[in-house]
């Protein structure tokens, strides 16, 4: 099912989770404003939807000319458009047919109204990889290209630490997403509240920080919530004004509880021996999406361990002052890590 109409959205974007609204609590910000920094975001949608459909073969030559590397990504990957299954009349009808495609059409004018101006998010993303070479420097910068593809993923990673982001994913939490798939757990209200020009920086920089940290090689409680404790770390690190919420990608009032609980999420942890448990039933909602916590209080939001583990990081790098950031993302060992971390968790 596709949207039956454009909602058109106009709105003043609120850069409370851009630039501002810092934590107070956070300390040791370093000062990256001497790091050079000039980020032009690639409007990838912009020239796909406003190319000359009457030459569809040169205008796509002309497009993969521009972006030979998303290029690729997206119509193949994406779109399929190689796929003689998908398109068996060849890649530029196939291609031709999404671009004129009406639902399609006025998506992409819905995101060019939200989207209109990108400065500040270009300002944004300037100073997340300012952080981002300072931690990391040498690493190649980042990249960041816009598209839209019908609510097919919201970021990735691809080429050398280039980003993409699907715009469709961000248009706000009014928008009628769940017109367009009712029921799919992807535009539940709990998961729709943030696809928001407001989420849209943290949610594309997720997409390095998963890149940079290796999946555990186990399935228990503990490697995950460390793994995942790792990503959100790097989060933090690139967005240190961000809201923690917006790194969370839930509510703050959730994060307030998290932070007034953190001495019973543990316990709970502990008590009902989740903690070494690789029942994937039973600890799935505490590492992934989920409205909830099973078994904590209603207050309590989904994915409480990675929280937790984000804070035995903290921990580790604060009782670990030897040990150099790649060192501890490369550790595999997450008992160890625990151990070394010396965590006690905040009554």
């Amino acid at each position: 099912m596709n949207i039956r109409k454009a909602y058109l959205l106009v709105f003043t974007v609120t850069l409370f989770s851009l630039m501002g609204c810092q934590d107070e609590k956070k300390r040791n910000i370093p000062d990256v404003s001497d790091i050079p920094m000039d980020i032009s975001i690639h409007r990838f949608e912009q020239d796909l939807f406003q190319c000359d459909t009457s030459n569809m073969e040169n205008a796509l030559a002309l497009i993969m000319e521009q972006y030979p590397a998303f290029g690729d990504i997206f119509f193949n990957q994406l779109l399929h458009a190689d796929d003689e299954r998908v398109a068996p009349l060849g890649p530029a009808p196939y291609i031709q047919g999404f671009v004129q495609y009406p639902p399609l059409r006025a998506l992409y004018d819905t995101t060019q109204i939200v989207y209109n101006d990108m400065s500040i998010y270009e300002e944004a993303f300037e100073e997340a990889f300012r952080y981002y070479s300072h931690y990391f420097p040498g690493a190649p910068v980042p990249t960041v290209t816009t598209f839209i593809a019908e609510y097919s993923i919201a970021a990735f990673i691809y080429g050398e630490n280039d980003l993409a982001v699907g715009l469709d994913y961000f248009l706000g939490e009014d928008y009628p997403y769940q017109e367009y798939n009712p029921g799919s757990p992807a535009f539940s209200d709990y998961m729709a509240r943030t696809y928001t020009p407001e989420h849209m920086v943290a949610k594309t920089l997720q997409a390095l920080a998963d890149d940079m940290v290796t999946p555990s090689k186990q399935m228990r409680l503990l490697d995950l919530m460390i793994q995942n404790g790792k990503k959100l770390y790097l989060l933090d690190l690139f967005l240190p004004h961000t809201p923690d919420s917006i790194k969370l990608e839930i509510t703050s009032q959730q994060t307030e509880w998290l932070n007034n609980n953190e001495r019973a999420i543990w316990s709970f942890l502990i008590k009902e021996e989740l903690l070494y448990s690789s029942e994937w039933e039973k600890i799935r909602k505490l590492v992934e999406y989920s409205p909830n916590s099973p078994g904590m209080p209603a207050e309590a939001p989904g994915r409480s361990a990675n929280w937790i583990g984000w804070q035995i990081i903290k921990s580790f790098i604060e009782n670990n002052p030897d040990v150099s950031l790649e060192s501890m993302l490369a550790m595999e060992d997450a008992q160890a890590l625990l151990d070394a971390a010396k965590y006690k968790p905040r009554k």
